[in-house]
């Protein structure tokens, strides 16, 4: 990485100033800027230029961007290899208590992350956009109370299920199950939050998924970044995809895709849905590939997530992740209906005060 700071604006350095001040960091806190040499300049002088604004004492940890040993690219994993088999690094990271995560696909789904979360640390992971896809996503107070309640509330339910009139009918068992739910904020030491937030999420133990997913037109393949044209078939049985059916050329990149990795990268990684009201499900039409990761398409409000991959929770972990937010789906955990054809209802659509 070059000596000389990327680019920036002060638009984008105020607005990574308020997420990480909602997040705690305040004037003379030490942390770390985790950056790799294929992270995005822009995400790493922003990211120290707005803490150094807050008054902060941010350091820099930049690790080289491992070879990829795969066939295929690798896009959209949420697992940064650029920690891998460094503990030395992983050591100075978890000697602060704050980590800005850069890194060109995060430390969502890395290995590494346990081990830096049980050193006390928090973690805001900035994903690999253009800093002016943040522009649009401010913090929503009432959203998190949202997602908070929702979470709590799931934490008591024993099943998940999600229904379409394309055929969708999915049921996942929730005992043992990791849960989240990301308001885009940290929670404390110990805890990683990626922006923009506005999921709930849980991550199955082994032997809970089972059931059809049918990705509808409109769906949105992250890892490819493109809308599905036509109906897509996932059969899941005992966690993983065992059968992928349909017509045209994107069912075919599907499984040609997915056929280059070892079996885990068909099993669920994790299932929830989407509660962020800013965040737009029609945003990948208007931005180059480059310019985005497909994080705001995750939090839209009232989406399905459908995800395959790595799930630690499971001891399961894949360097090939699908993340699918889907449209238009019924959500029930236990009875209770938290979305309607695509809509918020129930206690994800009423803040505490009117629940």
């Amino acid at each position: 990485m070059s000596s000389t700071m990327a680019p920036t604006e002060w638009r984008w350095i105020n607005r990574f100033m308020q997420q990480m001040q909602l997040c705690g960091l305040k004037a003379g806190d030490e942390c770390v800027v985790l950056s790799e040499s294929d992270s995005r300049p822009e995400l790493v002088s922003t990211a120290i230029l707005a803490a150094e604004a807050i008054g902060a004492r941010p350091f820099q940890v930049v690790m080289r961007s491992p070879a990829n040993d795969q066939p295929v690219a690798l896009r959209s994993t949420g697992t940064s290899l650029a920690l891998k088999d460094n503990s030395s690094a992983v050591a100075a990271i978890s000697s602060v208590p704050f980590v800005i995560d850069v890194t060109a696909e995060g430390l969502l789904h890395s290995r590494e992350l346990r081990a830096i979360l049980a050193a006390g640390c928090e973690v805001l992971m900035i994903s690999n956009e253009h800093p002016s896809n943040y522009e649009r996503l401010p913090h929503d107070d009432d959203m998190a109370q949202r997602v908070a309640q929702s979470h709590e509330f799931m934490k008591k339910c024993k099943t998940m299920r999600a229904v379409s009139e394309w055929g969708t009918d999915l049921h996942i068992e929730l005992a043992d199950a990791f849960t989240a739910g990301s308001t885009g904020v940290t929670d404390g030491p110990g805890s990683i939050a990626h922006w923009p937030g506005g999921l709930v999420l849980a991550f199955p133990a082994r032997h809970r998924v089972n059931g059809t997913v049918v990705l509808a037109p409109g769906d949105i393949n992250l890892t490819f970044k493109h809308y599905v044209q036509t109906p897509i078939t996932l059969t899941i049985e005992d966690d993983y995809v065992v059968d992928i059916r349909g017509d045209g050329y994107q069912v075919d990149l599907l499984k040609s895709y997915m056929s280059a990795f070892d079996t885990d990268a068909y099993a669920t990684s994790h299932v929830g849905w989407g509660m962020n009201p800013a965040a737009r499900w029609d945003y990948l039409e208007l931005y180059d590939r480059s310019q985005h990761n497909g994080v705001e398409a995750r939090a839209f409000e009232g989406n399905f997530m459908y995800s395959t991959g790595s799930n630690e929770n499971a001891d399961r972990f894949s360097v090939c992740h699908f993340d699918i937010p889907m449209r238009n789906c019924d959500v029930f955990i236990d009875d209770h209906q938290v979305v309607k054809r695509g809509i918020l209802t129930g206690i994800a659509a009423e803040s505490e005060n009117h629940v």
